[in-house]
């Protein structure tokens, strides 16, 4: 018996190949599991150390030259909110606020973390009007990735 239904079976599949290739493609299944070639970029980067800020501003600035509709969301804790601080300076003495001045006029948001500013018994005053003060700055960083689809970069 298996030699006469082994044959048949073959037939049967055989002849059901070319009603799958000649199937309609359902279109919202094919485009809902394909990103929107539109989508907008957003991407949050990650400084807990202000030794690497200069490095971080470095590749915010060539991210939005390469990617100008790229929304950036630098989250500052730790060390990191440093260069946020009024008057504050690289180790080589330039300021950081004029080049966070010109990222911010490309609408780059900076976030300092309230916690750190508590921690080390900073008053909001003590941070450079460019930013703006979150209550966690991983919370933040939680936040933008889980509920608002962001990237997350560490320099």
């Amino acid at each position: 018996m298996t030699r006469t239904i082994t044959p048949l079976l073959a037939a049967l599949l055989l002849a059901t190949v070319p009603m799958v290739h000649a199937a309609p493609v359902d279109r919202s299944l094919a485009e809902a599991a394909a990103p929107a070639a539109s989508a907008e970029i957003k991407v949050v980067y990650h400084v807990n150390d202000s030794d690497n800020a200069m490095a971080a501003l470095r590749n915010v600035k060539n991210e939005l030259n390469a990617s100008p509709d790229t929304h950036i969301v630098v989250v500052t804790h730790s060390k990191g909110i440093d260069f946020l601080l009024k008057d504050a300076q690289d180790k080589n003495g330039n300021p950081y606020e004029p080049i966070v001045q010109e990222l911010k006029g490309r609408g780059v948001d900076f976030r300092v973390c309230n916690n750190t500013l508590k921690g080390r018994k900073l008053d909001a005053s003590a941070v450079i009007p460019e930013a703006t003060i979150v209550p966690s700055g991983v919370a933040e960083i939680a936040r933008l990735q889980a509920k608002e689809g962001y990237v997350y970069l560490k320099p």
